[in-house]
């Protein structure tokens, strides 16, 4: 049976805190028996870990005088990938129900980080909102990530080189309000003072980016998650789709979060429990409508297709596949 490494490392740091630790305490802190601590305590001292045993009645165990583990060694972007996948962890609740180890953990890289990498990694992890769980993400560049954390933290311009989804290439000035991670992807997003519009880039395609000299001033209102999903619930398509559903606010949410569409509540509505059924305006903009109908159907709350007219043929067509599927023996 292989021995829980994680424990084993718990086990090694509280006895690196100094002073003798008792077996039971141990076994406490670890959430094991005390015949389980000994076994990992023969399991450190297979590794070269000198860990002494106290006889007595305040017996235990103990580090012998003088050892510390060497220096933790990571690279700039190691760190990035240990701290962020910390806070993936903690944001997903995969963590202990204290909420310490996390926080500790990341403590202790900082800690034997060179400064002006730990104070650019401590300013990409304040100013970085998640829209969801986080799950997969592409790995972006660590250069390019950290400068955008260091031009939100002190309000820095910033040149950019972008390549849009038709491989146009263009140069241009943003203001950047923040670093968004949403649905796989990281995202920035600011104001483009040439147009005095906000915008919305994603990192992987973003070739170079410069901090230029200057400075301005914070935005009001949303943060930066919300605009983003703003923008992209807003977005021109082909598309523009209006329906009326019948649910609670959390149902249509589960099918339709609010990167894909907007709710809107009718005024004789506003203030109701959003836990309740009632009928909601949803709007959202695509490419494409065959995703919709299967969304609807799984769904299974009554709905309207205010338009397009299109959207009702396909929903019909879908409809009659399904009754032809179960129709068949």
């Amino acid at each position: 049976m292989p021995r829980p490494t994680g424990r084993v490392l718990t086990l090694l740091e509280l006895l690196q805190s100094g002073g003798t630790r008792t077996v039971a305490e141990l076994a406490d802190r670890l959430g094991v028996e005390g015949r389980t601590v000994r076994r990992y305590v023969e399991h450190l001292t297979d590794l070269g870990v000198p860990v002494e045993s106290v006889r007595g009645r305040y017996g235990g165990y103990r580090l012998a005088p003088g050892y510390r583990l060497p220096p933790l060694m990571l690279t700039e972007d190691e760190a990035l990938a240990v701290l962020l996948g910390l806070v993936a962890g903690r944001r997903a609740g995969l963590t202990t129900t204290e909420h310490t180890a996390n926080e500790t953990a990341s403590a202790k890289i900082r800690r034997v980080l060179p400064k002006h990498v730990a104070r650019r990694l401590d300013a990409l992890l304040e100013d970085l909102a998640f829209t969801d769980r986080p799950g997969e993400f592409e790995a972006p560049d660590t250069g390019v990530l950290l400068t955008f954390a260091d031009a939100v933290r002190h309000r820095r311009p910033v040149s950019i080189r972008y390549t849009d989804r038709n491989g146009r290439r263009t140069e241009r000035t943003l203001h950047t309000y923040g670093i968004v991670a949403h649905a796989g992807r990281w995202y920035v997003t600011g104001k483009d003072p040439q147009i005095g519009e906000d915008r919305t880039f994603r990192l992987d395609r973003i070739m170079d980016a410069r901090t230029l000299p200057g400075s301005f001033e914070a935005p009001v209102g949303p943060g930066p998650a919300q605009r983003v999903l703003s923008g992209f619930a807003t977005a021109e398509y082909q598309h523009e789709v209006t329906l009326r559903i019948h649910g609670t606010t959390q149902q249509i949410r589960a099918h339709l979060p609010a990167s894909i569409a907007s709710l809107e509540e009718h005024e004789s509505q506003v203030g109701q429990d959003r836990a309740a059924e009632r009928w909601l305006r949803v709007e959202l903009r695509a490419e494409r409508l065959d995703w919709l109908p299967p969304v609807l159907a799984s769904l299974d709350r009554p709905f309207v297709v205010e338009r397009p007219d299109e959207l009702r043929d396909l929903i019909e067509a879908f409809a009659d596949r399904l009754a032809s599927y179960a129709r068949q023996a």
